[in-house]
């Protein structure tokens, strides 16, 4: 709530600076509401700290939100309908445009007095009724103070797992033909989807194809069985009917030994639907279910007891681990003077793993550990049972995670309910969000994006979100779990932060709450039902709409207001003709079939974002003054490129028979981070080269090109841009290694191709300090001779994937030229790997193992791949023998996956 008063006073403040030669007369109205809404917004900050408010106090609250609501919408009105003519304008078109601003500012005067009497009535009436001295019900807990720079901490690996996880793998490993359903059944927060997601990865490799979905409670089942089969490398391009999918799967599977997992099954009747695209073919498939609801567990496997596995609770000792390997950073090694209250609040927790993970963030994320913390949360918890954490409990322990945040993390946090259950959230596109409606603060200087990013680590560190996609130790994605999700739609709507349309009843309950709707999410399970409801609904109780996040496929509504507009999985054309007229606009990613846009985007002077997957894009794009992020899959680079002087990303562009002037502009970019861009019919040349060169702020750098391209141009780069932390040439093979990338310090994910290379070569790589990740692909090779990654290389580097190709004129020397043998590890070189992999394309084998793996002290996993090697099965049986024999005095024995 007092973030809503703290954008309003951001707008007053850009009001009174920038605009404040057009407020002749009002303008001592403006500060005057100022200095009100900042009494109120110290007060709506302790009011936040409340578990519960009495009734007065809450309709105090509602009362000072809409009117902050208000007050928005009236700035906005005032600069929408401001402005002035062009130079080139004529007479009749100034006079217009004066008269307009006039009328403007006679409406603004009249509606800011207005605004300014209930603002007074507002800051008496709670002097009146003495709503500061109010208690709160519960909780003492005080705010945390905001870190800007939060740093991202990889939440501990959930313990007790092992047990589960081998005899779940026992279970489908048998050596029974028919198709084998195992239900994981157990209550909310026990760890389903990890132990699942654990027994998949361990066995997934040992199937023709693969899969893992998740169900939840209101799934769109077209959308689902689509994605299925995108996961299965199905093809996806034909109906959209769900018994049609589910015929298109079946015959899709039918020869095939597959391995799915179907995660969070609510109800039978679904399991009716999606169980029909399983066929049992006899050739050893297997299926996991995981649920809540012990009758759709015994449904799925066919009521056989013996195929149901039932979670328990984590014991004592296990919860302790998990819990004291999140709260004790390093700075406190003494953790025995917390030893009996902390068992007092792990009673209370019950041994879910997710009520042990919250109230450990809620303890790791203060400044500092302080008894009376301790104290307060084993309190709050005093009520729950000792034994038994009902689900109202486990509530009351996420309540209690969100309560702690401070008021910034707070709305963002209730930012995430706009998006579905289970869902993967893309972190770029949620901070952007939270950019574009100015929910994201930073001091003079910080770049909004670096300060986004850091509420989004620090949700990560509070257990809030789940780090789903990890790349280089960043993570890119997470999710929400379905039961803190719950928390967050409860707190929307009792603050009236958004709103929820699942059906056409939501859109008539919505229409006639009367309520003043700012954010409005559309389900992908409302399907086409909303289409007729939004057509029915007065454009009163959505015209103030400002953020619209939609998953299904409801008719596009485009209110005047209209700052954010996501619609994702779109199957429908997208009609966004119209959209020219909203001139706030400031964030659009729209993915679809297809989408209608007007033929000139100009007028939206605000957009900040431009994502579009799915129709053709106007040229005069490049005309947007603010534009930082501009994504088109599949469109030639737009003439006049330079002209986007603010332009930090830049995506999904080809550069397909380019001019010299277009490929000049591009190195005018100055303020670009992010450039990934398409090579089709041109390789890389000496003036792209040139223009990357300009790119000094460059950190993100892919090239792709459709398959195999010799280009030796990039040899040449001579004037790296140094702050690169990311490039990417994919398939763009160069004869050696560039010697540029060794001055690429902050260099921490490298993916590059060579025709030649050796252990100088490697050393290049080896020295940068930063670099996390590396793909490298080798071609020929058997001429390069043995490569020695040399003591002390790689420091940081934590996965290494070697592709070596042989080239088919290039005839193999059997042992001499043993794929496998062509790769040494010193003592200490790559003391942090954890994940090795080797993959080979046409090449021999002889049954060597690379020399020196036993000393990868960090090592986890190591994954080998033998493509279109003779006699594969043989091959594959072999070197997982070889493999396990070399490891075996590997102090983690780690995984070994052949296929």
């Amino acid at each position: 709530m007092s973030e809503i008063v703290n954008n309003l006073l951001a707008k007053l403040t850009d009001l009174l600076g920038d605009e404040c030669q057009k407020l002749e007369g009002v303008e001592h109205h403006v500060r005057f509401l100022e200095e009100e809404l900042s009494t109120m917004k110290a007060f709506l900050e302790e009011l936040g700290l409340r578990d519960e408010l009495d009734p007065l106090t809450k309709d105090w609250r509602d009362h000072v939100r809409d009117m902050a609501y208000d007050m928005e919408d009236c700035l906005d009105d005032f600069l929408l309908n401001l402005g002035s003519a062009s130079e080139n304008a004529g007479f009749i078109e100034r006079t217009t445009q004066l008269v307009k601003t006039l009328w403007a500012r006679h409406q603004f005067t009249s509606q800011i007095q207005e605004l300014k009497d209930r603002a007074i009535k507002a800051n008496h009436r709670r002097k009146r009724y003495k709503l500061d001295d109010s208690s709160s019900s519960s909780s003492t807990l005080v705010l945390v103070d905001p870190r800007v720079s939060a740093l991202y901490r990889k939440a501990a690996s959930l313990v007790g797992i092992d047990g589960p996880r081998e005899e779940l793998v026992s279970w489908l490993a048998d050596r029974e033909e028919k198709l084998k359903v195992v239900s994981v059944v157990g209550f909310g927060g026990l760890g389903k989807t990890t132990l699942a997601k654990q027994v998949y990865d361990k066995i997934g490799e040992q199937f023709n194809c693969k899969a893992f979905v998740s169900v939840s409670q209101r799934p769109d089942m077209a959308v689902l069985l689509i994605g299925l089969q995108s996961k299965l490398g199905g093809n996806t391009c034909g109906t959209h009917e769900v018994q049609d999918i589910v015929s298109e799967l079946q015959e899709y599977l039918r020869d095939k030994r597959y391995f799915i997992v179907v995660d969070d099954l609510w109800d039978r009747r679904r399991w009716d639907i999606i169980s029909c695209a399983f066929p049992d073919s006899g050739n050893g498939s297997r299926i996991i279910v995981t649920t809540r609801v012990e009758d759709v567990a015994r449904q799925a496997c066919h009521n056989r007891q013996q195929c149901i596995y039932k979670m328990k609770p984590l014991n004592d000792q296990d919860s302790k681990r998990l819990f004291f390997s999140r709260v004790f950073a390093p700075q406190y090694a003494d953790a025995s003077q917390y030893e009996e209250i902390s068992t007092q609040i792990l009673k209370k927790c019950g041994g879910l793993p997710l009520a042990v993970i919250t109230i450990a963030g809620i303890l790791a994320s203060r400044p500092g550990i302080l008894r009376q913390d301790w104290e307060s949360i084993r309190s709050y918890l005093g009520v729950q049972s000792a034994t038994d954490l009902s689900m109202e409990g486990m509530r009351r322990i996420l309540n209690l995670s969100y309560m702690h945040l401070p008021a910034h993390l707070r709305v963002c946090s209730l930012h995430l309910g706009m998006h579905p259950e289970d869902h993967e959230i893309m972190r770029d596109d949620l901070v952007r969000q939270w950019i574009a409606e100015s929910l994201v603060r930073g001091l003079p200087g910080q770049d909004l994006e670096d300060v986004g990013r850091s509420y989004f680590n620090e949700l990560i560190n509070r257990s809030l979100i789940q780090p789903h996609w990890t790349v280089a130790g960043d993570v890119l994605s997470c999710r929400v779990h379905d039961m803190i999700r719950d928390v967050i739609i409860s707190k929307c709507e009792e603050e009236n932060f958004m709103s929820v349309v699942y059906s056409f009843e939501d859109m008539e309950r919505l229409h006639k709450s009367k309520l003043k709707v700012r954010r409005l999410f559309l389900s992908s399970s409302s399907n086409y039902a909303t289409d007729g409801a939004i057509s029915r609904t007065t454009a009163a109780s959505l015209s103030k709409v400002r953020s619209i996040v939609s998953f299904g496929e409801s008719k596009c509504l485009l209110p005047r207001y209209l700052q954010v507009l996501f619609v994702e999985n779109s199957r429908i054309t997208v009609d966004l003709s119209d959209i020219n007229r909203l001139f706030h606009l400031r964030y659009l990613k729209v993915t679809a079939r297809d989408i209608k846009l007007p033929s000139e985007l100009k007028r939206l002077v605000h957009l900040e974002t431009l994502e579009l997957d799915g129709g053709s894009i106007p040229s005069d794009v490049v005309q947007l003054p603010r534009l930082f992020h501009l994504t088109a899959w599949g469109h030639r680079l737009p003439e006049g490129i330079e002209n986007l002087k603010l332009l930090r990303t830049l995506k999904g562009f080809e550069l397909t028979h380019c001019s010299w002037e277009d490929i000049e502009g591009l190195g005018k970019l100055s303020n670009l981070r992010e450039l990934c861009i398409f090579i089709k019919n041109e390789i890389i040349d000496d003036d792209l080269v040139s223009s990357i060169e300009k790119l000094r702020n460059l950190r993100h750098l892919r090239f792709r090109v459709p398959e195999f391209v010799d280009s030796d141009s990039l040899l040449s780069l001579s004037n790296a841009p140094l702050y690169i932390e990311t490039l990417r040439m994919c398939d763009i093979v160069t004869f050696r290694i560039p010697r540029w990338i060794g001055d690429l310090h902050y260099l921490r994910r490298l993916e590059l191709a060579v025709r030649e290379t050796s252990t100088d070569d490697i050393r290049l790589l080896g020295e940068l300090r930063s670099l996390v990740e590396l793909d490298f692909t080798l071609l020929n090779f058997a001429a390069n001779g043995v490569i020695i990654i040399l003591t002390g290389l790689f420091p940081a580097l934590e996965y290494f994937e070697s592709k070596l190709y042989e080239e088919p004129d290039y005839q193999l020397n059997s042992a001499e030229d043993d794929v496998m043998a062509h790769l040494h590890f010193e003592v200490g070189a790559m003391p942090k790997l954890q994940r090795l992999e080797l993959h080979s394309w046409e090449v021999h084998w002889g049954g060597t193992t690379p020399v020196g793996m036993e000393d990868l002290l960090a090592l986890q996993q190591i994954v080998v791949s033998f493509v279109y090697s003779s006699d594969v099965n043989e091959v594959k049986r072999r070197a997982e023998s070889a493999f396990r024999d070399s490891l075996q005095a590997h102090p983690n024995r780690p995984s070994v996956r052949i296929f």
